[in-house]
């Protein structure tokens, strides 16, 4: 599925804030032999379409000076509206292997949850890999249900990944395992009768003194 993305390019006298007022992103696509072109796009359908391709899906930007080819490298956020309020797309160049992070989604069950009342850490939410644009993943799958028993683990080596594509992160990082509860020894209290005896004999005497 081709996703596209119609803009215009933004002109410098442009004041970005006179740009978010009209109901558009300003944004900005660059790449090894692209420069920098400030451009904007309405900003209904740039969520629609960030939604759609995240940052590891092919986006054609349709431009006036013709069709371009890219992947969204980065959105500011608006701290207090939460709106995207600025993106970043690199070209990418035909031939040519990009390295993205690719969102990790986590299905099935984990035995030693359901059974062993243990708990399932997932640990990364996603990971590093390297493919040419098209061949590159929406996401990746992680199926829970392999993690039986207390002490197991999924690193991100045994993710099955589509052809094409190679793992850029590290083999032996851990994506999902199983944790344990440790339950707090209860250190037992000993009692010291001997002080005792003699604090409640020093006591007497106080009071034997003060009478």
């Amino acid at each position: 599925m081709t996703i596209t993305l119609k803009g215009e390019i933004r002109e410098g006298k442009a004041k970005l804030a006179e740009v978010r007022a009209q109901g558009f992103i300003p944004a900005v696509y660059y790449g090894h032999k692209q420069e920098a072109t400030p451009c904007v796009f309405p900003l209904n359908e740039f969520k629609k379409v960030w939604k759609a391709a995240g940052e590891s899906t092919v986006v054609v930007l349709e431009m006036p000076k013709g069709k371009v080819n890219a992947l969204i490298t980065e959105v500011q956020i608006d701290p207090v509206k939460g709106e995207p309020i600025h993106a970043d797309f690199y070209v990418i160049e035909k031939g040519h292997e990009v390295t993205v992070h690719v969102p990790v989604e986590f299905i099935g069950v984990a035995p030693a949850v359901k059974d062993l009342g243990a708990t399932l850490v997932k640990a990364l939410h996603e990971i590093e890999v390297k493919a040419l644009p098209e061949n590159l993943p929406h996401g990746v799958t992680v199926d829970v249900s392999a993690l039986a028993t207390l002490d197991g683990q999924i690193a991100a080596g045994d993710i099955v990944l589509p052809k094409g594509v190679t793992l850029v992160t590290h083999a032996n990082e851990v994506v999902a395992a199983i944790a344990v509860a440790k339950e707090e020894a209860e250190t037992p209290v000993v009692m010291d009768l001997a002080s005792i005896e003699v604090e409640k004999k020093g006591k007497k005497e106080e009071e034997e003194a003060a009478e």
